[in-house]
C-alpha cells in the first residue's frame, strides 16, 4: 500500500477531495478507503442518479480502466451541465483522485483521456446574427 493511503487510514488524510469538470458541469469527489466498492452522488445511489447503464460505466471508467484493487467510498457532489457531461466530469474528478492515491497511475489515466478537462462548450450568440455563427438570410434587394 502507498503512504498516503495508509495516512487515510491511520485517520491523518481521511479523503481526498478533487474536482472534476466538462463543459459547464462541476464535479466536487471525496474518494474514501472503504470495506466496499460504493457511490453517491448528490445524496443518491450511482444506479438512481445516472439510469442508464452508459452513464454509469462512464462515471466508474476511471476505477475499471486503473484495475485498483482497494476499494473506496465515493461521494460526489454535481452542479451543472446535462447528464453525460456530469458523468465525465465526476470520471475527471475519480482520476484526478486516483493519482493521489497511486501516481503511477497517471500515465494509464493520461493516455485514456481521463485527466483531460475538455472544455468544449456552446458558443454565445453575437449580436446581429441568428445563432453564434449563423447570419441571417442575406437578400440582394
Amino acid at each position: 500500500m502507498k503512504e498516503e493511503v495508509k495516512k487515510m487510514q491511520e485517520g491523518e488524510g481521511r479523503y481526498i477531495e478533487t474536482i472534476g469538470r466538462r463543459k459547464t458541469a462541476v464535479a466536487r469527489v471525496r474518494i474514501t478507503p472503504g470495506a466496499k466498492q460504493s457511490y453517491v452522488i448528490n445524496h443518491k445511489e450511482l444506479a438512481v442518479y445516472f439510469p442508464t447503464k452508459d452513464l454509469q460505466n462512464i462515471a466508474v471508467e476511471a476505477f475499471a480502466k486503473s484495475k485498483i484493487v482497494q476499494k473506496f467510498k465515493v461521494t460526489v457532489l454535481l452542479k451543472g451541465g446535462g447528464v453525460n457531461s456530469q458523468a465525465e466530469a465526476m470520471r475527471h474528478g475519480i482520476a484526478r483522485g486516483l493519482i493521489e492515491v497511486d501516481a503511477e497511475l497517471r500515465k494509464k489515466l493520461k493516455k485514456e483521456g481521463f485527466l483531460k478537462r475538455d472544455p468544449r462548450a456552446k458558443e454565445r450568440r453575437k449580436f446581429g446574427l441568428k445563432k453564434a455563427r449563423k447570419a441571417p438570410q442575406w437578400s440582394k434587394r
